[in-house]
């Protein structure tokens, strides 16, 4: 090895150690503590209670049972409070986590979702390490925003088989497995079930209207679970819950099972990382009871630490996990700093396992689907679609385009089909504000101007625009020099220098002189590769300052006219 290869070895790997570190817990991460542990402490508390009813539904809603969404929300939330990237993100299970694994338990079985845990939490740290937490940025909103109400649409249509008192087909797309549901209820079983739902929905609207600092979700479950006892109603509980954590251990799995999870688990992947980073940027910008915005976060860190908590998530037996926009903002709004609040909400669901489970066992499934069916509808902000909608036609199409995917097929399917879309429209819109303009010819005019061309090229020359420049250059007509400018061209791709080529090409085997000025210096290269100075008639055709390449070509002209004459 050579002294240079050895060194270039050594700084690699202190790179690699300083990314390592940088994705480690630190002091940091508690600057403030002494001052803010109370309001933490009590955000902490406030966020568990909150979190116990939806971990339970989501558990059930995904296939797994409340049992994996309480143990979810209990490791994951802990792992991902001390390991992420965001000092106020609460984690755990999430509905649109729900989507993507309620088809995978219908085929796969419930056995599955440990391994996939493991799986996915892999990728996300994978991708954390690799430093593509920023790449969440390049998402456009309409995108996010159309997904976000396809999963609000899903999660509400998940809850009829839960409403009425029935048991959905599994498999079946959320739509038809709805109307199904539907279909299958029985009085009077479907009265008990559908006057639960209503109870609960009433009871958490009008308490967030009348009371907001009360936990409206937990109080709802605990009228509707208190109603269901005292009346005796005859509907389905949530059944026997373990009264302590299990304990951890590797799922067992073969070969062929982990190959037909394969894609499932990059689908997991790339949806846990798309959400947590989207929580975790929102969160940043909120602000406390204090007025004072909960300050930065590190993405490529955040992956890594909610990677890591599904993966802990897995070995416990429960699900894969995600930052929690809604429970994040309630930890902001209580008045959470640290990581401390975070992980005291970990702790208060802890407790209420080894203290209370018997009682959370006996909570009505429909009350669960009530909950989850209001946190729909409060997903979807009527603000925010009417802004899209009033936005441009482009982004209005693939708001509404990436909704009726995702409800239609799933989540990354939506994603990719709305990334598509979204860049289709702006490469069209691009392309659009890329175009020829014919310039007058600068200072004093002199015989023989009117057979001089100056071409401006401004905008971006890339494949969206290249043929039509293309088209728009070759029919100028009634010329002898055509100068091109190129130092208004902000873009140039390889199409676009091509294009070039074929434009010089053109013109000269129509005997028009074609001179080019104003090469910008992050081009030359480009230009000189593709061979677009090699198709100029002469190596001197090339210039940076309109006034020369203009007296070029009236010499141009004057030398036709000689030889005409």
């Amino acid at each position: 090895m050579t002294a240079t290869s050895a060194a270039d070895t050594g700084r690699a790997t202190v790179r690699a150690a300083q990314r390592l570190t940088r994705l480690l817990p630190s002091r940091q991460d508690y600057a403030g503590l002494r001052s803010s542990w109370r309001s933490d402490l009590l955000a902490g508390i406030t966020v568990g209670i909150v979190a116990l009813p939806l971990a339970l539904a989501f558990g059930v809603s995904s296939g797994v049972g409340a049992e994996a969404g309480l143990i979810t929300a209990i490791v994951a939330g802990m792992v991902a409070a001390l390991m992420g990237g965001s000092s106020v993100q609460v984690s755990g299970p999430t509905g649109a986590m729900v989507v993507v694994l309620a088809p995978v338990v219908a085929v796969h079985g419930p056995g599955s979702v440990a391994p996939l845990s493991l799986m996915a939490g892999l990728l996300v740290c994978v991708m954390g390490f690799s430093g593509l937490g920023r790449a969440v940025a390049f998402i456009p909103w309409p995108v996010v925003e159309g997904f976000t109400l396809g999963i609000a649409a899903i999660i509400f249509l998940q809850q009829v088989p839960l409403a009425t008192g029935t048991s959905g087909v599994p498999g079946h797309n959320t739509v038809v497995a709805a109307v199904e549901a539907a279909l299958a209820a029985q009085a009077p079983t479907v009265l008990l079930t559908l006057a639960l739902v209503v109870m609960v929905a009433v009871v958490m609207v009008l308490l967030q209207k009348l009371f907001r600092a009360l936990p409206a979700s937990l109080v709802a479950v605990l009228l509707a679970t208190a109603s269901a006892e005292l009346l005796q109603l005859d509907v389905p509980r949530i059944g026997a819950l373990p009264h302590s954590l299990p304990a951890p251990a590797m799922p067992a799995v073969d070969v062929a099972t982990l190959g037909s999870l394969a894609m499932p688990a990059v689908a997991i992947a790339v949806l846990a990382a798309i959400e947590s980073l989207l929580s975790a940027r929102v969160a940043a910008g909120m602000a406390g009871p204090d007025g004072r915005p909960t300050g930065p976060y590190s993405p490529d860190r955040e992956l890594t630490g909610q990677g890591l908590a599904s993966i802990a998530a897995g070995l416990f037996g429960g699900m894969p996990a995600t930052g929690a926009i809604a429970r994040t903002a309630v930890n902001v709004r209580s008045g959470a700093r640290t990581r401390l609040a975070a992980a005291v909400h970990a702790v208060v669901l802890l407790a209420i396992t080894y203290l209370a489970s018997g009682m959370v066992s006996r909570i009505p499934l429909a009350a669960l689907g009530g909950i989850l069916m209001v946190t729909a509808t409060r997903m979807v902000s009527r603000r925010t679609v009417a802004a899209i909608l009033r936005s441009t036609r482009a982004d209005a199409a693939v708001f509404v385009l990436t909704a009726i995917i995702t409800v239609a097929f799933d989540l990354i399917v939506a994603i990719q089909i709305g990334l598509a879309a979204a860049a289709l429209f702006a490469l069209r819109k691009f392309a659009s504000l890329s175009g020829v303009q014919r310039e007058p010819i600068p200072g004093p005019s002199a015989d023989g101007d009117e057979h001089i061309a100056v071409l401006r090229l401004d905008g971006a020359m890339f494949f969206g625009a290249a043929e039509r420049i293309l088209q728009e250059i070759s029919q100028v007509k009634d010329v002898q020099v055509a100068i091109i400018r190129l130092s208004q061209l902000r873009m140039l791709d390889a199409t676009g220098a091509h294009a070039l080529v074929e434009v010089i090409a053109a013109l000269e085997l129509r005997g028009i002189t074609v001179l080019l000025k104003g090469v910008r210096p992050d081009h030359l290269d480009l230009v000189t590769n593709v061979g677009v100075i090699r198709s100029l008639r002469h190596h001197k055709h090339l210039f940076q300052h309109l006034p020369d390449a203009v007296e070029h070509a009236r010499s141009h002209v004057l030398r036709n006219a000689a030889a005409s004459a």
